[in-house]
C-alpha cells in the first residue's frame, strides 16, 4: 500500500491525499466498487472530512450499489411475492415438523423460517446484498472493481442469465454458484481481502454447503482438485488459501449435522441418497432389469409392480405412483438401498454408461425456470397447514396466477449459457498454456471444473435436470465478461492485501 502521504489510486478511484495526524484511529472502509481501505496512526479522533470525502466521492458508487440489488430482485417484484418452486415447501416445513426428510436440508429450513414475518422478502435482501457483496469482490481481487464497469458486467448477467431468478426464489440454488466464487477467493485470493471478509466468506460458503448435498460435493471436489494442481501453481494456489477452503466444507457439513440434530434429535445426515439414485436408475432402465434378474429368487416389495414402474424418477419419487402405496422412504428406502448397491455391483459397464451420458445431458439442461411454472402442489400444502397469513399474498402473485412463462426468456438463456460455458473452457485451456498462470485462467478453471462436477453429481444422483444447470451456467457467462472487459478495455491494478 502506498504511504499514507501520497494520493491512492486503487479499482479505477482516486482518493485524497491524507497527512499523518489526518486519521487517527484503524479504519477500514468499503462499499462497493471500493476496494478496503486500511490506515493507522497514533491518537483517538477521527478527521470527520476525511471521512466524508472518502465516502461521498462519487455518486457512481451508491447507484451501483441501489441499483443491482434492485434489478437481481425484478423478477420478485415483478411477481409481488418471493417465487416458490416445488421443493421450497419442504424447507419451510422443516421448522414445524421436527423430522429429517429426504434431500432437504434443514439448515436452509431455518434460514427460510428467518424470514417467514417479513413474507420473506428480507430472504431476498439477504440473497441480493450476498450476490452483489460477492460479484464486487470477485471483480475487485482481479483487478476490475471500477463501478461502472461493475454495473455493465451485472447488467449483462441480469439480462442474460438465470441470476435474477435465481435471486428472487426461495430455494437453495443461488448459494451454488455463489460459493464457488467465495471459495475462489477465499483459497486464491485470500491475500487480497481482509479479516473480516475472510470471516464472511468462510460464513457464507460453508453455509452453502450445508444447504444442499451437491453444492457440498462441488465445493469439495474443487478442494480436492486445488490440493492436486497446488504444486504446480507456481505459487498461485496457497496451502493457507487451500486449508481454509477445506474447511469451509467441514463446517457446512458440521452445520448441517447440528441443524438435523437441534430439530430432530437425530445426529445424522439428511436422509434420501438411495431413493434419489433409485429413481435415476429406474429412468435408465437398471432396476427394472435388476427386478427381471431376481425376483423369482428374491422377496422384493416392487416385485409385482416390476411390469409397471414409471419412465421416469419424477413420476416415481413425486407422483402418484406404487411409490406411495409402499410407504414411500419410509416403507422402501432398505429396498432401495440394496437394489442401488447390488446394481452397481451387476452392472458396472451399464452404470458407467448411463452416467457418461446423463453428465453429456446435464452439461446441455441449462434452461430457466423449472419448477417454478408448474402446479406447486406440495408448497401450496404447506403453505396451508403451517403459514395461513402468508395465503392471501402469495395466492395473489403472478406466479400462482399462470402469468410465469419462461419460453422467450429461455431463447436468450440457452444460447448465451451453451456459448458461455465453451468459451469458458476455452479460456481454460488457453491460460493453461501460459506461465505463469494468470488470474483469469484460475476463475476460468474453477468455473469449468464447478460445472463438471455439478454435472456428474447431479447427473449420477438424480439425472439431468434443467434447474441443476442453470443456477451454475451463469459463473461461465461472468468469466466470459471479465475476459471481454480486459481484452477490449483492460483490467485495474489488483488491490493489494488488506
Amino acid at each position: 500500500m502506498p504511504g499514507i502521504g501520497s494520493g491512492l489510486d486503487q479499482g479505477g478511484w482516486q482518493f485524497p491525499k491524507i497527512k499523518p495526524g489526518d486519521v487517527r484511529l484503524l479504519v477500514n472502509f468499503e462499499l462497493p466498487g471500493i476496494p478496503g481501505m486500511l490506515a493507522e496512526t497514533g491518537g483517538s479522533d477521527i478527521n470527520t472530512q476525511i471521512l466524508h470525502a472518502r465516502i461521498a466521492y462519487s455518486p457512481a458508487v451508491w447507484i451501483t450499489a441501489a441499483a443491482i440489488p434492485l434489478m437481481l430482485l425484478a423478477p420478485a417484484l415483478w411477481n409481488g411475492y418471493p417465487l416458490l418452486q416445488w421443493d421450497t415447501g419442504g424447507y419451510l416445513a422443516r421448522w414445524y415438523e421436527g423430522y429429517l426428510v429426504p434431500s432437504r436440508s434443514t439448515a436452509f429450513g431455518l434460514y427460510l423460517h428467518f424470514g417467514e414475518d417479513s413474507a420473506f422478502w428480507i430472504n431476498l435482501a439477504i440473497q441480493a446484498l450476498a450476490t452483489l457483496w460477492i460479484l464486487q469482490l470477485t471483480l475487485r481481487v482481479l483487478g476490475m472493481a471500477q463501478p461502472l464497469r461493475f454495473l455493465a458486467i451485472s447488467l449483462v448477467l441480469i439480462l442474460t442469465t438465470a441470476l435474477p431468478w435465481l435471486a428472487s426464489m426461495l430455494l437453495t440454488d443461488i448459494f451454488a454458484g455463489l460459493s464457488v466464487l467465495s471459495l475462489f477467493i477465499l483459497a486464491v485470493h485470500g491475500e487480497r481481502t481482509s479479516t473480516p471478509e475472510k470471516c464472511l466468506l468462510f460464513g457464507l460458503t460453508a453455509f452453502a454447503a450445508a444447504t444442499h448435498s451437491a453444492t457440498l460435493g462441488v465445493l469439495l471436489g474443487l478442494c480436492a482438485v486445488g490440493w492436486i494442481a497446488r504444486p504446480f501453481s507456481r505459487g498461485r494456489i496457497s496451502i493457507a488459501g487451500l486449508t481454509q477452503g477445506s474447511f469451509t466444507v467441514v463446517a457446512g457439513a458440521a452445520l448441517l449435522l447440528s441443524t438435523n440434530f437441534a430439530l430432530s434429535g437425530q445426529l445424522a445426515w439428511t436422509p434420501g441418497g438411495y431413493g434419489v439414485a433409485f429413481g435415476r436408475m429406474m429412468q435408465d432402465g437398471i432396476v427394472a432389469r435388476y427386478l427381471g434378474d431376481h425376483c423369482p429368487q428374491q422377496q422384493l416389495k416392487l416385485c409385482p409392480y416390476r411390469d409397471r414402474l414409471p419412465a421416469t424418477a419424477d413420476q416415481f419419487l413425486w407422483g402418484n405412483s406404487m411409490f406411495n402405496t409402499l410407504g414411500r422412504f419410509q416403507g422402501l428406502n432398505d429396498e432401495m438401498g440394496f437394489i442401488v448397491l447390488h446394481s452397481l455391483a451387476e452392472y458396472p459397464a451399464w452404470q458407467a454408461k448411463a452416467a457418461f451420458a446423463g453428465t453429456a445431458q446435464q452439461l446441455v439442461h441449462v434452461a430457466t425456470g423449472e419448477g417454478s411454472n408448474v402446479w406447486l402442489g406440495h408448497t401450496y400444502g404447506i403453505f396451508e397447514h403451517f403459514l395461513p397469513a402468508q395465503l392471501e399474498a402469495m395466492r395473489a402473485a403472478r406466479q400462482q396466477r399462470g402469468h410465469l412463462d419462461f419460453t422467450a426468456i429461455n431463447t436468450i438463456h440457452v444460447p448465451t449459457a451453451l456459448a458461455s460455458m465453451l468459451l469458458a473452457v476455452i479460456l481454460f485451456g488457453h491460460g493453461l498454456r501460459l506461465r505463469p498462470f494468470d488470474d483469469l485462467t484460475l476463475l476460468a478453471g474453477t468455473v469449468s471444473l464447478a460445472l463438471l462436477g455439478n454435472a456428474v453429481i447431479c447427473a449420477v444422483i438424480s439425472g439431468p435436470h434443467d434447474r441443476y444447470g442453470a443456477r451454475m451456467a451463469w459463473l461461465a457467462t461472468l468469466v466470459v465478461l471479465i475476459a471481454a472487459f480486459r481484452h477490449f478495455a483492460g483490467s485495474d491494478e489488483p488491490s493489494r492485501p488488506a
